[in-house]
């Protein structure tokens, strides 16, 4: 039999009105509304007039046709039946053959009382445009409801009765989505992993034969932009069998019970097409932890939906041959049920690239991008601490738009750079109107991070300095991090104590302290307060962490008298630190302040020109310094001719007016889990 669809009942609709109409409904309604009508000729219509049987007549001239309706007490004699059989209006009809006859006809009858009146009409009698117009208003609200019921369906061909139905996307063989292992740049780890479920579904008997079951789930996990999601198209390619893909949002409707329903309709149509893969993006949005109190803030649909998902990758029935990946950069948000063995057997992550792995991405990016022969791929990765897949993509679009900006016939480094100086701190503005007292001070704030974190021992390298506005930032300072796992107590101090280094300077050097290091002292509050509640980094709080991810946790897990001896402990790190920053720029006030001169004359100044005030840097690390000179070769050879921030050589910790923290080294958050 064939399936049930809406289409039939409107169909059926349509033709049962037509049939009303053309067959007996037009009679009918003539019968009981207007009358019956009846053909006669014009000598017997003469005779109806002379009679006093006419009320009223009607001319067509268009087609020499007229209408008399015949008085109610002449009904029987015209057409020998009862009014109730006629109708309240019945007429005769006649064709007549001059007009100007019939006018002076009508007229002296008219005179004569015989006739009450008439008209004419100037129209012909179309039965075509009668039909058309008696059906447009049914049509109307047909079509009306038609588009209702589809757009309350979410546009699926079954309208209100597909509400439940799954909006997965449906690839009957995952190779046509066209992308494929090779594609995927970096994550070996990752690849390895989820190579095996691909080699599972080309080649089941290698793993069964020793008792093994191929996994039920693989759940990626990873920050945004990392490539989760082109991880799972690759699978599907590589594999070559049906691929349903769906967000996570896609089960969440207006209706409750359709969320369940769209999971249980996927998986249904998964199991058809086993075996097969069923990508959920951003699972977070339906398999968040459930609430252990409904009434305060629980979602009963949503939670449906998960107790759904639960049964069906884990549940009475069998889901052979169907395998679940998803993706999230949430995961300590969903639920346990979710994650345990047996729904999502493994765990994916999905990490930052390293330096190794930025210059695979790099190569695949610029596959079809014409590049200059003086770009350093090596060079390029470097000056990309903790950009993700995504942030790579787009330095190499951004960078071939500077090119075409300024009709280059290829990409060359300096595009890079500036694509790269582009993401990080925004837009150059050098439009910006400033005072020359506002300059001197941001000169003095910027040489003051320079300058203490020259002469800190765990501080980032420098790589250079700039006072051109650049997005919200007034001025910034470019650091090249080392790529770390960790973060030491001494390393957190010193990053502190070089944050805290604009501050500093303006109070020392101008007197007063301004609003341009609001975002230096936001960064600094929070790794101070990672380092004692999270970390156990303070005296009097030592090894104890105090970091919850709890969803659902409505107090503080410390005391009223733990909270005071935090804030305490925070204070006294933020003021030491302070109180040494200020040491170190009076130790090295001569050097500062010509480094904030040298500043405000070029508005861009390099790690070598702090070289040459200061002096080399002591603590410099083997790999610092491989990086330092690697840099140093590709600046250009005069920086007298600098006047402004596009010759940028590096990413990554941009000190503010507003001071943007690597993303290799998250010591605000990340270091602390």
């Amino acid at each position: 039999m064939p399936k049930f669809n809406m289409n039939w009942i409107y169909i059926l609709c349509i033709i049962a009105l037509a049939f009303l109409f053309f067959s007996g409904g037009n009679q009918l309604g003539n019968g009981n509304m207007s009358g019956i009508s009846k053909q006669e000729t014009y000598t017997k219509f003469k005779e109806y007039v002379d009679s006093g049987y006419a009320t009223n007549v009607v001319v067509n001239k268009d087609n020499n046709t007229l209408k008399m309706y015949v008085d109610a007490k002449y009904i029987q004699d015209v057409f020998q039946k009862t009014k109730k059989e006629t109708g309240e209006n019945p007429y005769i009809t006649v064709e007549f053959g001059s007009v100007d006859e019939l006018d002076k006809y009508l007229s002296s009858v008219q005179e004569s009382g015989k006739l009450k009146g008439y008209s004419y009409e100037n129209k012909q009698d179309s039965g075509f445009f009668d039909i058309l117009v008696n059906i447009l208003p049914f049509a109307f609200f047909i079509f009306l409801w038609i588009w209702i019921m589809r757009r309350m369906g979410g546009g699926s061909g079954g309208g209100v009765f597909s509400v439940g139905k799954s909006k997965a996307k449906m690839y009957e063989k995952g190779g046509d989505l066209g992308i494929t292992f090779k594609d995927v740049a970096g994550q070996a780890g990752a690849k390895q992993e989820i190579q095996e479920i691909v080699e599972f579904l080309k080649n089941p008997q290698k793993y069964t034969e020793l008792g093994g079951k191929i996994p039920k789930g693989a759940l990626l996990v990873g920050p945004p932009g990392t490539g989760k999601t082109l991880l799972a198209k690759a699978v599907a390619g590589e594999a070559g069998v049906p691929f349903f893909s769906m967000s996570g949002s896609d089960f969440v409707e207006m209706f409750v019970g359709v969320g369940a329903s769209r999971v249980r309709d996927l998986f249904q149509q998964a199991k058809a097409k086993s075996p097969c893969i069923i990508f959920i993006d951003e699972i977070d949005a339906v398999g968040r932890a459930r609430s252990k109190n409904p009434a305060m803030g629980g979602n009963d649909e949503r939670e449906n939906t998960l107790n759904a998902l639960l049964t069906e990758m884990d549940g009475f029935g069998t889901n052979s041959g169907v395998i679940i990946l998803a993706a999230t950069n949430r995961a300590d948000m969903l639920d346990k049920a979710l994650l345990r063995a047996g729904r999502f057997d493994r765990q994916i992550n999905v990490d930052l690239p390293d330096l190794s792995e930025r210059k695979e991405i790099f190569q695949v990016h610029l596959r079809n991008v014409k590049v200059d022969e003086s770009v350093d791929i090596d060079f390029l990765a470097r000056q990309t601490p903790g950009f993700s897949g995504a942030d790579i993509a787009n330095v190499c679009n951004e960078a071939a738009l500077i090119a075409a900006r300024y009709d280059k016939k290829k990409v060359e480094k300096q595009d890079f750079l500036s694509a790269v100086d582009r993401i990080i701190g925004g837009l150059e503005k050098k439009t910006k109107v400033m005072t020359d007292s506002e300059k001197r001070s941001i000169a003095l704030h910027e040489a003051g991070h320079a300058t203490i974190s020259w002469f800190c021992e765990h501080a980032d390298p420098l790589v250079k300095v700039s006072i051109v506005p650049r997005g919200n930032a007034l001025g910034a300072a470019w650091y090249l991090p080392e790529e770390r796992q960790i973060t030491t107590k001494e390393q957190m101090l010193d990053k502190i104590c070089g944050l805290l280094g604009g501050r500093a300077a303006e109070e020392l050097f101008t007197g007063h302290i301004s609003s341009g290091a609001m975002n230096d002292l936001e960064r600094v509050t929070k790794a101070a307060y990672s380092m004692v509640a999270f970390a156990g980094m303070s005296d009097k709080l030592s090894n104890i962490c105090y970091y919850n991810n709890q969803e659902y946790q409505f107090q503080k897990p410390y005391s009223e008298t733990t909270a005071k001896i935090i804030d305490d402990e925070v204070m006294e790190i933020i003021a030491g630190q302070y109180e040494r920053a200020k040491k170190i720029l009076l130790e090295h006030q001569e050097g500062h302040n010509a480094l904030a001169l040298l500043l405000m004359r070029r508005e861009v100044i390099f790690a070598d020109d702090v070289e040459k005030i200061f002096g080399k840097r002591q603590w410099i690390s083997r790999s610092q310094e491989i990086m330092e000179l690697e840099a140093k070769a590709n600046m250009p050879q005069d920086n007298s001719d600098i006047s402004d921030n596009s010759d940028i050589s590096d990413n990554s910790d941009i000190s503010d007016n507003s001071d943007i923290s690597d993303n290799s080294d998250n010591s605000d958050n990340s270091d602390n889990k």
